[in-house]
């Protein structure tokens, strides 16, 4: 199996042979950086999805440090890059007061929410092999949802909560605390994503919360935004409207290496203030892992 470096290198390879590596040409030779270059590498980071008022304060600062550092311009854009990330925030933790440790699972249909619930559930189980692990069917709108969700849950070993086709998603919920609390563990609550009635899906999680924090005593551990890279700028828009309505505590990013803008874990980064979590460069379990500005940048920098 390759290390996660080689493979998260692999995954942004569409992302590295596309702007990175128009940036690294315009770069080659220069020492300072001139009005037509700065204004061509602002394009390159906006064609990147980096987004236009960040491409803007990385290019501006770029030409101020270039006047009085030696180094290559290529390696001063990478730590201005490193430096949006801020500091990593680690992993998801379990719960050690006896009460399940409860992810609530949000994103658009289409982004991979209920396969990342899997991969998830699977990396947990890594560290702590007899944890018992609960999937709350709350999508109950999509007609294929409840059935998706069953057979990744009878794959990794996961107890189902699941009521009939269009029930309420709060009475699955209050149904899998239930089971959650007598089991313990960690519970994952699958949420429709449906994109037509945005401000409807919203009133529905903050219901859902509302359902926890009284079967609870507190909102869910983790409120995670599952983001579909390919979707670039308007991923950014879908964290704004997700972040406003349950305040996230993180982002996985999937897809990555679908995606020639890998910029957009930027953009996240530089002008949500929400943590990335994990990313996803492929489709096996081994390609979810938890997310390290570091090593995004080595690998998207990398010759």
């Amino acid at each position: 199996m390759a290390a996660w470096s080689d493979r998260l290198k692999a995954g942004l390879k569409k992302t590295r042979s596309g702007w990175i590596d128009s940036i690294g040409r315009a770069l080659t030779g220069k020492t300072r950086l001139d009005d037509d270059v700065a204004e061509e590498i602002e394009e390159l980071l906006i064609a990147g999805d980096v987004g236009a008022g960040l491409a803007v304060e990385l290019v501006e600062e770029l030409r101020e440090l270039s006047r009085g550092d030696a180094r290559p311009p290529l390696d001063i854009l990478k730590d201005l890059v490193l430096d949006r990330f801020g500091p990593d925030v680690p992993g998801i933790a379990l719960r050690d007061d006896g009460s399940p440790t409860v992810l609530l699972m949000v994103g658009v249909n289409g982004a991979g929410k209920t396969t990342t619930i899997a991969k998830l559930a699977g990396l947990l189980g890594n560290g702590a092999p007899d944890l018992p692990v609960t999937f709350a069917a709350a999508d109950t709108f999509r007609a294929a949802a409840i059935e998706q969700l069953g057979v990744w849950a009878e794959r990794t070993g996961a107890h189902m909560i699941a009521h009939r086709h269009g029930a309420d998603p709060s009475a699955v919920v209050f149904d899998a605390v239930d089971h959650a609390i007598k089991t313990g563990g960690v519970l994952f609550i699958d949420t429709a994503g449906r994109l037509q009635t945005k401000h409807n899906l919203m009133e529905e999680l903050k219901k859902i919360e509302r359902t926890l924090e009284k079967k609870l005593g507190r909102k869910a551990d983790e409120r995670l935004l599952v983001l579909d890279a390919t979707t670039g700028q308007n991923g950014v828009s879908q964290a704004e409207r997700f972040h406003e309505a349950i305040d996230l505590t993180g982002i996985v990013l999937t897809k990555l290496d679908s995606s020639a803008k890998g910029g957009v874990v930027l953009a996240i980064a530089g002008t949500l203030g929400i943590p990335l979590r994990y990313i996803g460069v492929g489709e096996s379990a081994e390609d979810l892992h938890a997310f390290s500005a570091t090593e995004y940048a080595e690998a998207l920098f990398a010759t």
